[in-house]
């Protein structure tokens, strides 16, 4: 199948650079924030398929792949949400959809509380739900420490096996290739910000539609957090993504799409 891949840019934003891929260059807009060590390439796959339906933008976000890294950068939650805002306000975009995974979905949570002008529905994709005085966020910091600092050195699929053993070989290769963009103390930083950083304080504030999209598999999101979130803003629905774990779409890429249903006005299947 023709790819739909437009090209790759960056952009000034908050006084750094970030780096982002444009994928079907057409309709709604839709911007996709990956997870804690996912550059945009990393989710390319996933961004094929949402730009045969939106003009879909995959962010860096600073701290990975090609955008802004460094000791002298804010690496914080609310450093990387307001990053959103003004990525949408730098390429002029007047209304987008708003897509997290995991980090990026707290990230877009507090994007949409502190600045939703232009944001039509927002989905979240099995958002860690740890915090102050609550259950800890399943993964451990170690495995990422050590996946990264191997990835420094080089890395290859195979080596990759022992981190991520359900992944397909294209899969642990192209994560292996880029990993090491992924800034060590950025990750850090957000990791620990899943345990002391209150995301829930904001979800009230959440004015559009939002989708949650819980993995069946993971334990990241358990039936009494669901509950919680719904509690916390009636705008909020739950699907579920039974055979995927906390990286659904590489688990059950069907079945993450199918998990949208016509959330976004559109059937992704």
């Amino acid at each position: 199948m023709r790819s739909n891949f437009q090209y790759g840019a960056n952009v000034l934003v908050n006084g750094i650079r970030l780096h982002y891929l444009r994928f079907g260059g057409k309709g709604q807009p839709l911007v996709l924030i990956p997870g804690i060590t996912s550059p945009a390439v990393t989710w390319n796959f996933v961004a094929e398929r949402l730009g045969q339906h939106f003009d879909t933008y995959v962010l860096d976000v600073r701290g990975r792949g090609l955008s802004s890294s460094g000791s002298e950068h804010d690496y914080g939650t609310d450093a990387c949400a307001s990053d959103i805002h003004g990525f949408v306000t730098a390429l002029g975009l007047e209304s987008y959809h708003l897509v997290g995974h995991s980090m990026g979905a707290r990230f877009a949570i507090r994007s949409a509380a502190m600045n939703d002008q232009g944001l039509k529905k927002m989905v979240l994709v099995d958002p860690p739900v740890s915090g102050p005085n609550r259950r800890a966020y399943p993964s451990k910091l170690p495995w990422y420490v050590d996946s990264i600092k191997q990835s420094i050195n080089g890395m290859t699929a195979e080596d990759m096996l022992k981190f991520c053993p359900t992944w397909t070989y294209e899969q642990r290769q192209l994560r292996a290739e880029w990993l090491h963009t992924c800034y060590l103390p950025a990750i850090i930083e957000t990791f620990e910000e899943f345990h002391t950083y209150d995301i829930h304080q904001f979800v009230p504030e959440i004015r559009v539609p939002t989708l949650l999209i819980v993995a069946g598999k993971g334990g990241v999101i358990l039936p009494e957090d669901e509950e919680e979130l719904k509690q916390l803003n009636s705008n909020i629905e739950v699907t579920h993504v039974p055979n995927g774990g906390h990286m659904i779409p590489w688990d059950d890429f069907d079945g993450f799409f199918a998990a949208f249903n016509d959330f976004l006005d559109t059937r992704l299947v």
